[in-house]
């Protein structure tokens, strides 16, 4: 790579002796916190309800969907959401700088968010594209610049990263609990209402505190070069055209038969990626090893995300159809069990955050690769739970909600070791001058694992109970094979990893 490329994209900044900080960690780290966490707030509550609205018939004021296609649907909303955070990264990286694909994202989710309130299937479908567009640009770059406060790496990203890490799922855990209560009083229309009331004040946030941020990423100028511009505007045309005959009603849309094209095409671009990495890293042997790291990384996260986004989909129906939500009178909206999983995120991330530190200190923190082998056995054993209660389900009887409380206790708890230590670790084993791209490839297995997700949640049929436990033992089956194959391998990926912890 050129010189004149690398400086173009390369935004890394010396923080100054100076910066403010609050309880110990960058000041900084609270305004991404808080922008974080409304964006959650926002996405985690739009999700809490997005399929039980599809599915809902157009008498109880829903969309009148099937099962299989609102999973679908589901599936491509979520990995689309993820997918275009590599373009994402590369904008910002490329051309507008960290801050201000932020700024842009959150714009573009508050207005997806408000066209969510109108029932009219295609103004509907745009509110998601908007949202999608908005949260790839949004998602790695507010990750990037987190990495950025901790210049030194080690174990203090990691546990700002997991404090980070916990204003997720502070903003996940008001937004699954307060929208589909909202939704349930006042309709589907004002539920999707609060979702973006929640970003614009993310938003308010962000601009009135990013000064802090100063001190570790220096406000790069627009690239003024007209050729970069053209691959952002070619692909919009493209998507307002596509938009524009979908709505004509010139091209039909098979969503099952799209959801399959698109892991294809997802799989083919991060295989398209790692190639470019391994390219461009040709020159330095450590740079080289560390992608096939990632590589590693990026497969077991695939695996680990078509697993935990049953939550949205599978989980979701199970808790709307199968579990006695009855509370003193009161039907608890099935989105609300969402909620649960940010419930015992918020208790434990601290924990975990403590137990990295200890261990490193005691010289027996795990690797990586351990950590992601951790979190996907905890995941399987989590559908091993469920598994168990579909049967409770085929006899006849609904069943408590412990059920689906222990699978998300299991399960965040393999959260904790996966997901905020997947986000550090590709920090940190990306090259600098490329690390909003690597961010970008980091969402992609997100993105690859929810479309994945959104399949797998197609053999899930209210009409065929025997499916239930069939779709929970084949993710047991995945968790579990995937994290032995990642305890198997780690001796080998830490050597890779040339002393990056």
């Amino acid at each position: 790579m050129s010189d004149e490329i690398s400086k173009a994209i390369e935004v890394t900044a010396v923080p100054h002796a100076t910066a403010a900080t609050l309880f110990g960690q960058p000041r900084g780290l609270a305004t991404l916190f808080l922008t974080e966490m409304w964006e959650r707030f926002t996405y985690y509550g739009m999700r809490a309800i997005l399929v039980l609205f599809m599915v809902a018939t157009l008498a109880d004021g829903g969309l009148g969907i099937g099962d299989r296609t609102a999973s679908s649907l589901y599936g491509l909303f979520v990995a689309g959401s993820y997918l275009f955070s590599i373009l994402g990264g590369w904008i910002a990286d490329v051309l507008i700088g960290a801050q201000r694909a932020v700024l842009c994202g959150a714009v573009l989710i508050v207005l997806g968010n408000a066209l969510l309130t109108c029932a009219v299937q295609p103004v509907f479908f745009s509110g998601l594209a908007l949202i999608t567009l908005g949260v790839g640009l949004l998602k790695p770059n507010v990750s990037a610049l987190v990495a950025k406060l901790y210049p030194e790496g080690g174990s203090r990203r990691d546990a700002g990263f997991s404090l980070f890490y916990m204003g997720i799922n502070v903003g996940a855990l008001l937004g699954a609990l307060l929208v589909p209560i909202f939704a349930a009083r006042f309709g589907w229309h004002w539920g999707f209402a609060l979702p973006a009331l929640g970003m614009t004040l993310g938003l308010v946030q962000f601009v009135a505190t990013r000064h802090y941020l100063s001190a570790y990423d220096r406000a790069e100028p627009l690239n003024a070069r007209l050729g970069r511009w053209l691959p952002v505007a070619a692909l919009g045309l493209a998507a307002l055209l596509g938009a524009a005959l979908i709505a004509a009603g010139a091209i039909r849309i098979d969503p099952q038969a799209l959801a399959a094209a698109a892991s294809w095409l997802i799989g083919f671009l991060a295989a398209a990626f790692f190639a470019y990495l391994l390219y461009v890293t040709r020159g330095a042997r450590a740079e080289r090893n560390r992608v096939y790291v990632m590589i590693a990384l990026f497969i077991a996260s695939t695996l680990y995300y078509a697993g935990i986004e049953q939550t949205g989909t599978s989980l979701t129906l199970f808790a709307e159809r199968y579990t006695d939500r009855s509370f003193f009178g009161w039907q608890i909206p099935a989105g609300v069990f969402q909620a649960v999983s940010s419930v015992f995120i918020i208790v434990f991330a601290p924990l975990f955050s403590a137990l990295w530190i200890a261990l490193e200190r005691a010289g027996k923190d795990p690797a990586t690769p351990v950590k992601f082998a951790a979190g996907l056995l905890l995941m399987g054993l989590g559908f091993l739970v469920m598994y168990f209660a579909s049967q409770r389900v085929l006899s006849g009887h609904q069943v408590l909600p412990t059920w689906l409380i222990v699978c998300y206790l299991v399960q965040m708890w393999g959260d904790l070791c996966l997901a905020p230590v997947g986000l550090s670790s590709m920090t940190k084993l990306a090259p600098p001058r490329l690390v909003g791209q690597v961010m970008g490839l980091w969402f992609l297995s997100i993105a690859l694992g929810n479309n994945l997700a959104g399949q797998l949640a197609n053999e899930y049929d209210a009409t065929h109970l025997a499916s239930i436990p069939a779709l929970f033992l084949k993710m047991f089956e995945w968790g579990a094979l995937g994290g032995g194959a990642m305890l198997l391998l780690s001796p080998a990926l830490k050597r890779l990893m040339a002393g990056v912890k």
